[in-house]
């Protein structure tokens, strides 16, 4: 059951772009980043596919790909600015279940995002499940804007980009990620893990020199 519906949504996907374009493009990256569970993992990769045949430009792919994020970045940061925490936290709860977002996931980018700052929060879009809920954590803690949609413009340069790459490369054959999509997730936690800990262990190294220098 749970395979049909994700094989529902990987036709749809294809049909909107297929029809769409770049428009296409454009809003279902956009619904991607505001918390609609459309997997970018097929969006772009597909895209990367039909600029293969010569339909798109893959610059311009990973242009309108990474807009269309930043656009949906800008819807949950407003729903986080303008709603606050508790009814954030009441939404996810009661609604969470439709848009595949528990509460312990918005807890992880809440934690994430007050723990380590705005730069790690950047880092975060190319980080399964967290990246598209980070958007809520800015917006809650009122980030400077500009700042915010920045770090999201380049975050998102590169998740794009990288998809649309590998779609380009592989052309026909782009659907084989399908499969291996969680083990390529689990690949980027880990790397995602160690940027944590070495920015943890450098701020720490800092902090310890600074104190001797002082004593």
């Amino acid at each position: 059951m749970h395979e049909s519906i994700l094989e529902q949504i990987v036709f749809w996907v294809m049909g909107i772009i297929s029809q769409m374009g770049y428009s296409g493009i454009f809003l279902l990256m956009t619904l991607e980043s505001a918390l609609i569970p459309i997997p970018s993992e097929v969006i772009m990769p597909f895209s990367g596919f039909l600029a293969a045949t010569g339909r798109f430009s893959l610059p311009l792919v990973a242009l309108i790909g990474t807009l269309g994020n930043l656009f949906g970045s800008w819807l949950a940061y407003w729903l986080g600015y303008t709603k606050g925490e508790k009814y954030i936290r009441k939404i996810v709860i009661k609604y969470g279940r439709f848009i595949l977002l528990t509460e312990e996931e918005f807890d992880s980018a809440l934690k994430m995002f007050n723990k380590h700052g705005q730069w790690l929060a950047a880092a975060s879009r190319l980080l399964p499940a967290v990246r598209t809920v980070i958007s809520l954590p800015a917006g809650i803690a009122k980030v400077d804007f500009w700042k915010f949609s920045a770090l999201t413009f380049f975050g998102s340069l590169i998740w794009s980009y990288l998809l649309a790459y590998i779609g380009f490369v592989l052309g026909q054959n782009w659907q084989i990620l399908r499969p291996i999509f969680r083990k390529f997730d689990i690949a980027i936690v880990v790397i995602f893990i160690i940027l944590i800990a070495a920015y943890i262990y450098l701020k720490l190294k800092k902090t310890k020199t600074h104190k001797s220098q002082i004593s």
